[in-house]
């Protein structure tokens, strides 16, 4: 059996996992996994919020800026790669910290990905031709129809999940979200999940603020150094396509600065949505170090 705990590190944006995952690998003497999948592109830095350098420095941080945004990846290779990685960690250390709030991610490595269909080039092509003649919406209208459990909680602005259940319910017959209930892959090393948390107004607090730090340390800068590369799917996401709309005159940047703080308070939600769904999640609010710290050695 391959020895150690994997500590998981959850919640919603802005909560503070990137702070507290650091506190831990340094008590735990131990390195960090990244389940956050807008931090895994080097281009994205100001906008992910992704760890400072001298964040990265203080504790061995892994799966943080190892793609381009031009790059393929998708979440049955990270299960893989986080698989590797953890091995090798495990060689020597107890614990490993998984921290992030990409729910899909998360579950790839605890869970395992499940059996899904194989992507079929004619249905893809014809969903990107809905995308680009019918607009995003038509897709969320019709997933929202063929799978209203899944539409609940994805992420309906990214085109690329909404297309893939799609996708999956158009080949099955069945719903993107039953066909992912399968009995989850055992694991060789224990998993202890924290989930952190505040109460809703702190929340949209921390991310409000958040949001104008960003702005103050170049976010406008960052994203207008990636325009060539708008259209890559990466980069659609909170706080990139909303200073794009500003840089293509669609808006002015004080709405365009709203709506990253709308955009990404709506992203806390559903990320909460997720998360809840796990009763093996254990929650606390972000300053409880000490209690997070006993509770990890009391079911290590």
């Amino acid at each position: 059996m391959m020895p150690g705990t994997l500590v998981v590190i959850c919640g919603p944006t802005a909560i503070g996992k990137t702070e507290l995952s650091i506190q831990l690998a340094k008590e735990l003497g131990t390195e960090i996994i990244s389940a956050d999948s807008r931090q895994f592109y080097r281009e994205m830095n100001i906008g992910t919020a992704k760890p400072s350098p001298a964040q990265l420095s203080a504790v061995k941080h892994h799966l943080i800026g190892h793609l381009s945004i031009q790059d393929t990846y998708n979440v049955s290779m990270f299960e893989q790669d986080a698989l590797y990685i953890l091995k090798e960690i495990f060689r020597t250390k107890s614990h490993a910290i998984l921290c992030g709030g990409s729910g899909l991610y998360i579950d790839a490595l605890c869970r395992g990905i499940d059996d899904l269909p194989d992507a079929d080039t004619e249905i893809r092509k014809k969903l990107q031709d809905q995308l680009d003649n019918e607009g995003i919406e038509s897709l969320q209208k019709e997933l929202q129809i063929l799978d209203p459990e899944y539409y609940a909680e994805v992420d309906r602005n990214n085109p690329k999940r909404l297309m893939r259940a799609i996708e999956v319910c158009r080949i099955a017959g069945k719903k993107y979200s039953d066909l992912r209930k399968s009995q989850p892959k055992s694991r060789e090393f224990n998993i202890i999940k924290i989930g952190l948390n505040t109460d809703r107004e702190k929340l949209f607090d921390r991310i409000n603020r958040r949001t104008e730090r960003m702005i103050e340390k170049g976010l406008l800068k960052e994203v207008m150094g990636l325009r060539p590369y708008k259209n890559e799917n990466a980069l659609n996401t909170v706080g990139y396509k909303e200073i794009f709309n500003y840089l293509d005159g669609s808006t002015e940047l004080a709405h365009a600065i709203e709506k990253i703080k709308t955009n990404t308070r709506r992203y806390a939600k559903r990320q909460l949505t997720w998360f809840k769904k796990d009763p093996s999640i254990q929650w606390f609010e972000p300053g409880q170090f000490y209690t997070i710290l006993e509770f990890i050695h009391k079911k290590s």
